[in-house]
């Protein structure tokens, strides 16, 4: 009895040394604590400590960034309540979500044509053309693309379309052309991106499949929609993912062509776009960080919903 109560003793003592070991402070420790220290203080300045100090600033009525009087939830209220937010939000879900579901399917599409080219040099040489465009400023693709979508018979797309005898159109300056003209610009810059990493994941389904279904007497197109679609699923859904987020976030390429009024007739309004007249224009910080927060919280909510579809199909 002494015996197994001494190993019950020794057994302790091990499990409370292992403890005060884990919890004392090694030469390696702070040696490794030393090299995270920049990370770790770059996050804390520039992510975490404005991320609160807008939370805070976003119940007081504020011109500025740092003093204002305590409101509650007024500003949520007010931002709730505006016609123009909601007006904002509708345009950027309408262009959002064009922007994603063509972006992710035509990428996916090219990037599997890509991928069946035989020659390895026409592969690389399709790459770097697609993957050109991401190369480009945003600004330098607005202004290609004001030259390009100009209203007039200056502009290259009207020019051809003149050609064939239709009337030029007014791709940035008529309300029913401007959100899809934007669209149109989003794509050219986004498919040499999504396609490149598309092409990476199609690199990793195993060719044994591909062998395997073609013995079984599948055509192309069976074997692609019922072994490269399955397979790339998770990398499809992580495009679709980061393309809403920044789908959601869409500020510069608007504010470049329609200006901070978003125009024509407002279409071009996002709620970034939104944000930024508040806190710039009209001097009216509470208001802006309060709809930074919904904006936020939006987003976050699209995003577990994608997370939750994406593990309830694979469960399935």
């Amino acid at each position: 009895m002494s015996a197994k109560i001494q190993v019950t003793d020794d057994i302790s003592k091990k499990i409370a040394w292992k403890k005060e070991k884990k919890l004392r402070l090694t030469s390696r420790d702070i040696t490794g604590y030393l090299f995270t220290a920049p990370l770790l203080i770059g996050i804390f300045g520039f992510a975490i400590y404005p991320m609160v100090g807008a939370l805070i600033l976003s119940f007081k009525k504020s011109a500025s960034s740092y003093e204002g009087e305590w409101v509650g939830l007024q500003n949520y209220k007010y931002v709730l309540t505006d016609t123009n937010f909601w007006e904002s939000l509708c345009n950027t879900f309408y262009m959002g979500f064009l922007s994603v579901v063509l972006g992710v399917a035509i990428s996916f599409i090219l990037a599997s044509l890509i991928y069946n080219i035989p020659s390895m040099k026409i592969q690389n040489f399709f790459k770097g053309v697609y993957f050109l465009p991401n190369v480009v400023s945003l600004v330098a693709a607005s202004i290609l693309f004001k030259f390009l979508f100009d209203p007039g018979e200056a502009g290259l797309l009207n020019y051809l379309l003149g050609a064939i005898g239709i009337e030029p159109i007014g791709w940035f300056t008529d309300p029913k052309f401007s959100r899809f003209s934007i669209v149109l610009m989003t794509l050219w810059g986004m498919l040499g991106y999504n396609t490149i990493i598309f092409f990476a994941a199609l690199t990793s389904v195993p060719r044994d499949l591909y062998e395997a279904a073609e013995v079984d007497g599948a055509n192309w197109l069976k074997k692609w929609v019922y072994i490269t679609v399955p397979y790339l699923k998770p990398t499809i859904m992580f495009m679709v993912i980061i393309s809403t987020i920044n789908a959601m976030k869409r500020f510069t390429d608007v504010w470049l062509i329609g200006g901070t009024a978003g125009n024509p007739a407002g279409t071009l309004m996002t709620a970034v776009l939104y944000i930024y007249r508040n806190a710039f224009l009209s001097s009216q910080m509470g208001i802006a960080t309060a709809a930074s927060y919904i904006l936020f919280t939006i987003i976050l909510v699209l995003t577990l919903l994608l997370l939750y579809f994406n593990k309830k199909s694979s469960l399935e």
